[in-house]
């Protein structure tokens, strides 16, 4: 893309390149795509959650990133698409280590993760073990900024109070409640994510029967797409994400979802009846009737196993991180079923990336497959 990066006044135009984008990976797949539903991002400010080097010179400690490509990395002094709080606090953590031998000696990287319900945790990382010396003076600091403080280092986790926060995001009227932990995966712009949450539960507000969801993560989805269905069957591979998820359920007080830690691939292959889990031992299938499935898949989308699995379902719902790959899998999907809806979601300004949603229903003279 030709345009300035993070110039607001460039923002329409790199959202429009990037809609052309994914128009095109549709058509050139095959896909009739009519109507798109458009939500935009705030383009500055929109990002909960950050990552930066630690660079050390000339006895001072500097943001820096990388440029794609180089491998020296370039000092920042702001970071304009960052949440306020992570704006807040930049400067307050840096004139922190500039300030302490100790918390600056061989720290190489800073994560920040905020919500938009202000709360704050730091993760300071080192290529060095982490004494008591270090974990008093990281109490300190965490005392003075209010923020909560994480050391890591290899084989090291010093967590000085709790490794999440809890995001209040409102969906259609009511508040839901998130933790969020430190190392999993969390949506990066909680502005776009309501957006993302709210249309997803009103393509499913007829919902009917049960849903299964793939790809569950730590619930994101599930808390409010839950309301609309008898049962939930949730997978996830990732331990953390799922002792996410389990909190978030409890949380919100939703009692009608079920998770299991295994991968796509494998559920596939036990609702085929190809092998039996131990991890299924205590659900019974056979007493779900799937009406829905959601999936979210990582930006490779849906093996050719999964993609058939989801074809047996009368309602799709589909979030993609990954145009090219939706688009390759909508060529097989939509031979049974048809396109209702498609939005598109900016979740990453400034980047080539876009995130989008596709509802699918089956064919009148599509059968459900074997």
């Amino acid at each position: 893309m030709n345009i300035d990066r993070q110039d607001p006044q460039q923002y329409q135009l790199q959202l429009d390149n990037k809609i052309a984008s994914y128009r095109l990976s549709m058509e050139q797949a095959g896909v009739e795509i009519d109507e798109i539903v458009i939500h935009r991002s705030e383009p500055l400010g929109f990002r909960m959650r950050a990552e930066f080097r630690i660079w050390h010179q000339d006895g001072q400690v500097f943001y820096a990133m990388n440029r794609r490509g180089e491998k020296r990395p370039y000092i920042i002094e702001d970071f304009p698409i960052g949440a306020p709080l992570i704006g807040q606090f930049m400067p307050l953590l840096l004139d922190a280590l500039n300030s302490s031998s100790i918390l600056s000696r061989k720290c190489f990287s800073a994560e920040f993760l905020t919500t938009s319900s202000g709360q704050v945790l730091i993760t300071l990382i080192y290529h060095r073990p982490l004494d008591a010396e270090w974990e008093a003076e990281a109490r300190a600091l965490q005392t003075q900024l209010g923020a909560g403080i994480i050391g890591r280092s290899r084989k090291q986790k010093l967590v000085l109070d709790k490794d999440y926060v809890t995001e209040i995001l409102q969906i259609g009227g009511r508040d839901y409640s998130y933790q969020q932990v430190e190392s999993g995966f969390t949506q990066p712009n909680a502005g776009i994510n309501c957006q993302m949450l709210e249309w997803s539960s009103n393509q499913l507000t007829d919902g009917s029967g049960d849903l299964l969801e793939l790809y569950c993560g730590n619930g994101n989805f599930t808390v409010v797409l839950a309301q609309h269905f008898d049962q939930v069957l949730a997978t996830e591979i990732s331990k953390v994400s799922v002792n996410s998820a389990l909190s978030n359920f409890a949380a919100n007080q939703i009692n009608n979802v079920t998770v299991v830690r295994m991968s796509s691939e494998e559920f596939t292959q036990a609702l085929n009846n190809e092998r039996p889990f131990r991890r299924l031992a205590d659900i019974d299938l056979d007493s779900y009737e799937f009406s829905t499935i959601f999936v979210d898949p990582p930006r490779a989308g849906l093996d050719s196993e999964t993609e058939k699995l989801v074809c047996r379902f009368d309602s799709i719902l589909y979030i993609s991180c990954n145009p090219e790959t939706l688009a390759s899998n909508l060529r097989q999907i939509t031979e049974t079923h048809s396109i209702e809806s498609v939005a598109v979601f900016d979740q990453f300004p400034w980047t080539d990336h876009l995130e989008s949603g596709v509802l699918l229903r089956r064919k009148t003279q599509a059968k459900p497959l074997s």
